[in-house]
C-alpha cells in the first residue's frame, strides 16, 4: 500500500509556542526520515497559480519553430526551451519538454582567470509572442523564493542552529533555477522515463503539480507516489542541505514516470540555492544530532563539491552536453573550476 507523504501546514511556524515547536519537531522528522512533504499554508494565491499553469499552457501550445527560437543552446545561462528527450539523467534522455529560468541578472564580465560558473549568471529567453509569461515567471519567483526563505530559517531552528544560520551564503544574490514542465503521453515519447531517478542539488525544491501524478519517491528502495494535492507544494530537500548537516539531513532519489497515453502533465519545479560564489559551510549541530550524522552520501562518478558555482556547473554541463559545446568547449571533459 502507498505511503502518503507527511503534510506540513507553514502556518504552525509563524504561530510561535507549541505550534512551531511541533512544526520543527515534524519538519526535521519528514526531511530525515524520507527528504519529502507536501507543505501548505504557503501564503501563494490560487490565483497566481492558475495564472503560472495558464501561461505554461500557451507556451507549449506555439509552434514548434516559436518555442526554438529560444532553445537552450542559444543560452550560456542553460535557459530557454528544451524539447522533449533534450535532456538527459545518467545518460538517459528525459520525456519532456520544458522552459528553463534562472535569476534575471546582468552576465559577469569574462577575464582571463575568471571561474568558469561565472558564465551561469545572465538573462532569461523569453518567448516574442507571450508577454504575460515574463510577468508571471517572475511574480512566481519572487514568491517562492519567499516561502523557500522561510523554509530555510525553519530547517535551521529544527538543527538547533540560529535561524539565520544559512542567511551568509544565500543573502544578498540568492541563486535559483526553476522550469515550467509538459510531460507528453506515453503515446508521444520514446520510453517511460518522465525524468531519471536522480536527487536535486540545491538546497530546496518546491515542486507545483498539476492534478496529474507522476512524481515518485524513493522510500527504502520502493517507489512511492507523490500525488498532487491542491493547494500544496511538494517539497524536497537537496544536497546543500545534505553537505551543511553533514549527511543528517540526505536528499532523496526521485523521478517522473510519463503519463498514460492521451493524458499530459504540467509541473513547476523550483529549486532554491546559494549564492553561486558561496561555500556551503558544515554546521556543527548539537551532539545527539551529531552522532546520526554519517557524512553526505557522494557518488563517485559525481562527487559533491562545496563551491556552489562549481557544483552546479557540473550538473549543467553533464545533462545538456549541447550548450556544454557549444558555450563550455574549453572546460567540457575537464574539471570546473
Amino acid at each position: 500500500m502507498p505511503r502518503l507523504l507527511p503534510i506540513l501546514d507553514l502556518d504552525r511556524f509563524e504561530q510561535g509556542g507549541l505550534a512551531r515547536r511541533t512544526f520543527l519537531y515534524d519538519l526535521r522528522s519528514a526531511a530525515r526520515e524520507i527528504g519529502f512533504f507536501y507543505l501548505g499554508g504557503h501564503g501563494i494565491p490560487q490565483a497566481q497559480v492558475q495564472n503560472l499553469l495558464a501561461e505554461a499552457r500557451k507556451f507549449f501550445a506555439l509552434p514548434e519553430a516559436e518555442k526554438r527560437a529560444i532553445e537552450m543552446v542559444n543560452s550560456a545561462q542553460f535557459r530557454g526551451y528544451t524539447r522533449a528527450g533534450g535532456e538527459r539523467t545518467k545518460g538517459q534522455a528525459d520525456w519532456r519538454e520544458q522552459l528553463d529560468f534562472g535569476v534575471e541578472r546582468e552576465t559577469i564580465p569574462q577575464r582571463p582567470g575568471t571561474p568558469a560558473w561565472t558564465r551561469l549568471q545572465g538573462p532569461n529567453l523569453w518567448p516574442a509572442s507571450l508577454p504575460g509569461l515574463r510577468p508571471a515567471v517572475l511574480s512566481w519567483q519572487a514568491g517562492v523564493t519567499a516561502v523557500a526563505i522561510r523554509l530555510l530559517k525553519a530547517f535551521a531552528l529544527s538543527l538547533e542552529q540560529p535561524e539565520d544560520a544559512f542567511e551568509p551564503i544565500y543573502g544578498g544574490t540568492p541563486n535559483h533555477r526553476m522550469k515550467i514542465v509538459r510531460y507528453p503521453g506515453r503515446d508521444l515519447t520514446g520510453g517511460d522515463q518522465g525524468v531519471g531517478a536522480h536527487k536535486d542539488g540545491g538546497f530546496l525544491t518546491l515542486l507545483l503539480q498539476d492534478e496529474n501524478r507522476g512524481l515518485q519517491v524513493d522510500y527504502g528502495g520502493s517507489w512511492i507516489d507523490a500525488d498532487p494535492i491542491p493547494g500544496t507544494f511538494v517539497v524536497n530537500i537537496g544536497e546543500l542541505l545534505e553537505l551543511a548537516s553533514n549527511g543528517y539531513l540526505r536528499a532523496t532519489v526521485h523521478r517522473v514516470v510519463t503519463p498514460p497515453a492521451g493524458v499530459e502533465r504540467y509541473s513547476v519545479p523550483f529549486f532554491f540555492s546559494a549564492r553561486l560564489d558561496a561555500e556551503i559551510p558544515l554546521l556543527e549541530l548539537p551532539p545527539e544530532l551529531a552522532a546520526q550524522a554519517p557524512g553526505p552520501a557522494s557518488d563517485p562518478d559525481n562527487p559533491l563539491l562545496r563551491n556552489v558555482g562549481a557544483n552546479v556547473l557540473k550538473s549543467r554541463l553533464r545533462s545538456h552536453p549541447d550548450v556544454a559545446q557549444r558555450h563550455y568547449p574549453d572546460i567540457v571533459g575537464a574539471a570546473v573550476a
